[in-house]
Formats: structure tokens, C-alpha cells, sequence
């Protein structure tokens, strides 16, 4: 498919180091103009590659894992709001789709209204991150969110009455007025995205190859759960050095109180320290699984800024009635 739409590729170009991967056919949340088409632009061979842009997060897992194409894009993480829910459950609960890779893409956001619009905008339209990560764009205008499945989407099917949260590039794209430019909360803002392929197809790396350093994405749940369960399975990474990045829990759908454990580790699961803690964790009764292994780039290993933690935290340092305060020590602590 030739859309004639080229946009800039993610930052960094995405590429499968130690590996071979042959994106042929490349499914992705649409419509174009996405910043998930973006993204997986960056994954696509000129002349080479077939971009087919689907409606939903569940019919590009589908599409993968039906073997209809050979790989999909989807957003994973906002730098600003956090996990994606419907591809973080997508693919937990997918047994046939893993990531093969990861890309970041810059979000900024352009505020857009229909050619020749001579009433002032009541509602705004994006997809729910973007009207969160445009929270003060829209409270200040007085505006209703409307929620649309994507924000090229939220573009491309504007109304009357509306203003379309979305890229830059949509403006050109759907020929619409761009309003505002730059209207996020949050300059630098930062999503990314996982390149998707069946667990069978996914490629062999060369894990020989001592340059090539892996991050792996596991999804681990008890089967017994109580005092101490997420300490033994943390306590298990630690022990044999695996450096745990990331823990969030979903939950067991319909089962009150119970989890699954969604760890991102700067390893991958067949080295062999990770190995040995995968192997410890079966043997204590937990269902795990890989969902991804991926080129550890170290996007994600920058120290926190001071002025970026959550506003009334405390440290070492802090005065005891700070402590007391922020912690709810209480008085008498």
C-alpha cells in the first residue's frame, strides 16, 4: 500500500540489532497521520513494506497473531500519563504476539478546527491520552472532551463545533485550520511504541554477541498470594543482579484482589542470570511469560529530575516536620 505519507521516522530509528527482521506487511492503530503511524514508519523498508492502518489495538494484535501481516505497532507508554491499558492487556493476554523491539517518538500536540469555522470550538476531540496530556489546553477554553479511538482519528473525523487535539502533520493531512500549536502540558513529552511479531517468528539473536544488551518484559502471577509475595518475587531479581526498571500489576480479570506482576528487566531471559530467576519462580508455583525481549538502548535510564517528583515528596535532608507531613507520621513519630 502506497499512501504517499512519509513522516519523519522515531527517535532512535528502530532497528533489530543482533537479528535480522524482515517487516514485510506492518499493521498499526490508524488512521495515517497517527503518531503510532509515525512510529511505524520508522520500522518500514521503502518499496519494501506495506503499512496497513487499522481501527483498534485488538485488530492489530489480531492481525499478528492471524499471521495476516508480519508485524504491528502499537503504543506502550506515555512519558506523561503511563502505561497504554489496551496494548499492556492486549498483549498479556496474548499467547501469540511478543514485542521484537522499541522506538520513542516526541509528542507534541497542534490544536486544529474545520477550514472556515467562524464559531468559537465547544468540544475538543483526541484519543483519552491526548485530551489528558492537553488537560490545560482544555480547561482553559472551557471544553468538553470527546474521546476518539486515535488522535489522527479525532482529525480526520472532526465536526463542527469541535477542535482536534492531534500531530502537526494532520493539519496538512486532512486539510484542516490549525488553531493552536504546541498545546500540551508538557514539553519533551515522549511515547513509546513496541514493534509486535507471532512468538514463533520472533527473530534469534546472536546471544553470543557481547555489544547487544537486552531489556525483557515478563508478565509474572502467583498462584498463591499473601504477606510477602511481591518481596520473594523482587527479592528474586536482586539476588542474581537482574536490575528491575519496571513493576505495575493488572489485574486477573474478574478475580477480586488478585494480580498479575508486569516487570520490565534490564536482561535477557535467556542469559543466564535471568534464566536462573525464571527457573526459581516456576518452581515456587508462578505462571510467567516473556512478552518481549528488546535492544536496550537506555532511553530509560536517566536519573529523575528533582523538579519532576511527585510535588510534596521528601528525602534525606528533609526537615523532621516535612517528614512528618509528607508521610503522616503523625506528631508523636
Amino acid at each position: 500500500m502506497s499512501d504517499g505519507f512519509a513522516p519523519p521516522a522515531p527517535v532512535p530509528a528502530a532497528a533489530q540489532p543482533g537479528a535480522t527482521t524482515e517487516v514485510r506487511r506492518l499493521a498499526y492503530l490508524g488512521p495515517e497521520g497517527s503518531f503510532t503511524h509515525q512510529a511505524a514508519s520508522g520500522w518500514a523498508a521503502p518499496g519494501a513494506t506495506e503499512l496497513l492502518p487499522l481501527r483498534t489495538v485488538p485488530e492489530v494484535f489480531a492481525a499478528v497473531a492471524a499471521g495476516e501481516v508480519s508485524h504491528g505497532v502499537v503504543a506502550i507508554e506515555s512519558s506523561v500519563e503511563g502505561y497504554v491499558v489496551p496494548s499492556l492487556d492486549a498483549i498479556v493476554a496474548s499467547s501469540e504476539v511478543v514485542a521484537v523491539d522499541e522506538a520513542f517518538v516526541e509528542i507534541t500536540f497542534d490544536a486544529f478546527v474545520l477550514p472556515g469555522a467562524d464559531v468559537s470550538p465547544t468540544q475538543a476531540t483526541a484519543h483519552p491520552h491526548g485530551l489528558a496530556q492537553c488537560q490545560g489546553f482544555v480547561d482553559d477554553h472551557g471544553l468538553l472532551p470527546v474521546p476518539a479511538t486515535s488522535n489522527a482519528a479525532a482529525c480526520r473525523d472532526i465536526a463542527p463545533g469541535q477542535v482536534a487535539l492531534g500531530p502537526p502533520l494532520c493539519g496538512d493531512l486532512y486539510g484542516l485550520t490549525r488553531w493552536a500549536t504546541a498545546v500540551e502540558d508538557f514539553a519533551g513529552a515522549r511515547t513509546r511504541f513496541l514493534l509486535l511479531a507471532r512468538r514463533d517468528d520472533a527473530p534469534v539473536p546472536d546471544r553470543a554477541d557481547p555489544l547487544t544488551a537486552w531489556r525483557s518484559m515478563l508478565a509474572v502471577t502467583p498462584h498463591v498470594t499473601g504477606p510477602g509475595v511481591l518481596a520473594r518475587i523482587t527479592e528474586a531479581f536482586g539476588a542474581r543482579g537482574v536490575n528491575m526498571s519496571s513493576l505495575i500489576t493488572r489485574p486477573v480479570k474478574a478475580l477480586e484482589g488478585r494480580y498479575v506482576f508486569i516487570l520490565t528487566v534490564d536482561a535477557a531471559p535467556w542469559s543466564a542470570d535471568l534464566r536462573e530467576v525464571l527457573s526459581g519462580l516456576l518452581a515456587a508455583g508462578d505462571s510467567v511469560k516473556t512478552l518481549g525481549v528488546v535492544p536496550a538502548r537506555g532511553e530509560l535510564d536517566d536519573t529523575v529530575a528533582v523538579d519532576r517528583v511527585p510535588t510534596g515528596s521528601v528525602r534525606a535532608g528533609s526537615t523532621e516536620a516535612q517528614q512528618r507531613r509528607a508521610l503522616l507520621w503523625g506528631s508523636g513519630a
